[in-house]
């Protein structure tokens, strides 16, 4: 197998290229209320009423693999021989993979999360992904989000979770990352963005603010405002105020726990402490990129591909030796827009396909196996992996036995299958 690094490559995929996270949900933003205090973002609903946090006993992590991360590469089919027929430079070689079964093996650079895998606390659904193909890295996002196909309401699949409770705190759902909310967050229910705990907090508010005009000076300005943004200010006032137990944590992760230096890594830490300072947060949503490699995925020894997946696992095993006994309420799953091809490119990379790889880390996960029906592999120009399980059958498992929420209204329209991933 050749391991040499070829030559420079053209720039990949110029549609991901160009869609940032605050182009692609600026949408979102304008269509409700939302109020920015310090680096953070609270939307509310029109007829939400603040009121104090109640401490949440399950806590789900959506992991989003921006870029349609090539599940083919992260949990191996080595023994489809149109595997290594299709990728003759870039496959991972069968020795090399980690939990082999008959079927399928784990990328090597999951060794830090082997022993989850050992203990039943990590599973994988593969040929998994979207109803029909869909290969726009916008359009496969927004549905993916949506989760509900052909619906023109925007109206993303955790923010209908979370409206499955009586009432509800800009707490709630929260998103850990670049401070914007995604789609899969944005609806009726209140919720807040942050780039980190301390960026949730009132700006101007500081050692400087000795006589807390800052906070009185909005409250006189808005506290009569019956607008939707009035109570929009109002509500994340009082987010700002239930948040002190986060901010008031050391953000020295526990366990001994070492986080990549990267932004992932970065994010999962702030995710461990929201979760430690327990003010009730259900959903957390975080991402992970650039998975888009029409170029230079490499190989073991260089690429894309063995960086990526050594941040993924090296974050993740980080955050639950971070959480420690707190991990037994915290549920971590990992989703992609779509998957890659099944041929490799001529240039060490792979172009948009369609079925791809799901995780699954920690509470109630029937973990160390591989589950979903493989279909098999075609090696032609155009091949991809199909898919076999609706991705919102994986997710569906996991709302209605974690939150024992109704799947019809977390994802209406449609009648999961049984995956068997849930406990």
């Amino acid at each position: 197998m050749n391991q040499s690094r070829p030559a420079a490559a053209p720039a990949c995929c110029d549609e991901f290229a160009g869609v940032s996270r605050r182009s692609l949900l600026r949408g979102a933003l304008l269509a409700g209320a939302a109020a920015t205090f310090g680096g953070a973002v609270v939307n509310v609903s029109a007829g939400y009423a603040a009121a104090g946090t109640t401490p949440s006993d399950k806590v789900l992590v959506v992991l989003s693999l921006r870029g349609a991360a090539d599940g083919l590469s992260l949990v191996v089919p080595h023994a489809d021989p149109v595997y290594y027929r299709a990728r003759p430079r870039i496959a991972v070689p069968a020795e090399r993979l980690l939990a082999k079964d008959a079927m399928f093996g784990l990328h090597p650079g999951f060794a830090p999360l082997l022993p989850m895998w050992t203990a039943g606390k990590l599973a994988a659904v593969h040929a998994t992904g979207l109803p029909a193909p869909n290969r726009s890295h916008f359009a496969a996002m927004e549905e993916v989000e949506d989760a509900t196909a052909g619906s023109t309401t925007r109206e993303g699949w955790l923010n209908r979770l979370l409206g499955q409770d009586a009432s509800t705190h800009p707490l709630d759902g929260v998103a850990v990352g670049d401070g914007m909310v995604p789609t899969s967050l944005y609806g009726a229910e209140a919720v807040s963005s942050m780039r980190d705990p301390a960026s949730l907090q009132l700006a101007g508010a500081d050692e400087w603010d000795t006589i807390g005009g800052r906070r009185r000076s909005i409250q006189s300005l808005w506290g009569p405002d019956a607008s939707t943004l009035g109570r929009g200010v109002r509500s994340a006032l009082a987010a700002v105020d239930d948040f002190a137990p986060v901010r008031a944590l050391p953000a020295t992760p526990g366990g001994g726990a070492t986080y990549p230096n990267t932004d992932l890594g970065k994010a999962l830490r702030h995710v461990a402490q929201v979760v430690r300072g327990d003010v009730g947060t259900k959903v957390v949503t975080v991402d992970q990129g650039d998975w888009d490699m029409h170029t230079d995925l490499g190989t073991l020894s260089w690429g894309g591909m063995q960086r990526n997946v050594a941040d993924l696992a090296g974050a993740m095993a980080a955050f639950f030796t971070d959480l420690g006994t707190l991990g037994d309420k915290v549920t971590l799953v990992t989703l992609s827009e779509f998957g890659r091809r099944v041929r490799e490119n001529d240039n060490y990379g792979l172009d948009h396909g369609y079925g791809n790889v799901m995780l699954l880390a920690g509470a109630g996960v029937r973990g160390g196996r591989y589950l979903g029906t493989w279909p098999g592999l075609t090696d032609t120009a155009d091949a991809d992996l199909l898919v076999t399980t609706d991705y919102r059958s994986v997710l569906a498992e996991v709302v209605s036995r974690r939150f024992g929420a109704s799947t019809a209204q977390v994802f209406p329209g449609f009648t999961p299958t049984r995956v068997g991933v849930m406990l």
